[in-house]
Parts: C-alpha cells; structure tokens; sequence
C-alpha cells in the first residue's frame, strides 16, 4: 500500500450529519445509530492500523543510496565522508560488496579512548583539557581496524516494526539491508522508520 494511502486512513472528526449523509446513500435499511457507526468507524480503524504497521516490509521503506566505504578505507577519509555527508554512521564492505561491520559516531569515540565521553564536545573538553587531540592515536588506522563487526543487519523481507523494535533493543540508530548473499542493497534508520508509520510514529 501507498504511502498516500495508508495517510488517507487516517480517521477525521466525522459530524453526525456526514453520518446520515453517508447512511442515505446506502441502499437498504440500516439499523444503527451514528454513535454506533462512528465506534465501529474506529475500531476498523485500529485493527486496520495495526495490521498496516505489522505488513510494512523493509524494502518499502529503506534507503537505496547508502553512504558506505571498505575495510580499506583511512579512517581519516571515513570521518571527512560521514562529515561531507552529514551522516553519524556507515556500513563497513569487502571489495565484493558484503557488510563486514559499521562504524558510527560511538565507534571513533571507543577508539580515540574518550573514556566515559560519549558525545563529540564532551571530547572536545577533555581535549582542551589534556591539550592534546584524543584522534591522534588513530589517524594510522582503517576502518577494519575500528568498526563494529559482526554487522547487525536485516534483510528487505523484515517487518518494519521487527526492525523498530531491534534498533531500540540494540541501541542502534541504523542497519544495513543485505540480500540472501549478505550484499548491501540498502539501509534504514530510525527516521526511516517513524516517516513509514501510518501516523507518523510507531
């Protein structure tokens, strides 16, 4: 189902006259009255939604332009990419495609040693603190050296709502898409997920 039309599900404050209006144009007798029609309106609404959020796959939602680099890559040109881009994470590939791991934010903050930092001004302070640069120690390395590997992905078939639910459970933002051979088709991230809900959020 369309996005538009999933949107057209959204139920309105139905008037009763729009109720007797719609009831008129109905052949035959109708024994209900307009506070039973808008109850049953409702509650179809819901089982309808429910039904929605639990059919929506991944594919339909997940973005088919990812940002991505290989095990080779500088770890000085992953952070000049993911900054160009404006992303806090990337999917981590072999030559041939495959997702070997994912390096985000938290990734570069592990491997310059923040410690308890867990935000990029709170490495800011404690460099201008130490009067030293905490990336110093891994301008050297590649992204093999500081992703997180082995790579939590799903594939396109995955319900939205599994995919929701395992985000929060790993306290991830994103995932790599994978076909049946573990090569990247896509990615979807937590914002992917709240604009394919039916109201907007799960």
């Amino acid at each position: 189902m369309a996005r538009d039309e999933i949107d057209a599900c959204v139920p309105v404050d139905i008037a009763d006259e729009d109720i007797y209006e719609a009831m008129a144009e109905i052949s035959g007798y109708l024994d209900i009255t307009p506070g039973d029609f808008k109850e049953v309106y409702l509650k179809a609404y819901e089982h309808a939604l429910r039904r929605l959020t639990r059919s929506v796959k991944v594919g339909r939602v997940m973005n088919r332009e990812v940002v991505h680099v290989v095990e080779s890559t500088s770890v000085l040109d992953v952070a000049k990419l993911m900054a160009e881009k404006r992303v806090s994470g990337v999917p981590i590939l072999t030559d041939d495609g495959f997702v070997v791991g994912v390096i985000s934010e938290r990734d570069f903050l592990r491997s310059m040693g923040a410690g308890t930092a867990c935000t990029f001004m709170e490495v800011v302070a404690q460099c201008l603190e130490g009067g030293g640069c905490m990336a110093a120690p891994i301008r050297a390395q590649y992204a093999s050296d500081i992703m997180t590997s082995p790579a939590i992905t799903v594939k396109e078939g995955t319900v939205v709502i599994e995919v929701a639910n395992l985000l929060t459970r790993k306290c991830i933002n994103r995932v790599p898409v994978v076909d049946a051979n573990g090569r990247l088709t896509g990615i979807v991230s937590r914002s992917d997920i709240i604009s394919s809900s039916p109201v907007g959020r799960w």
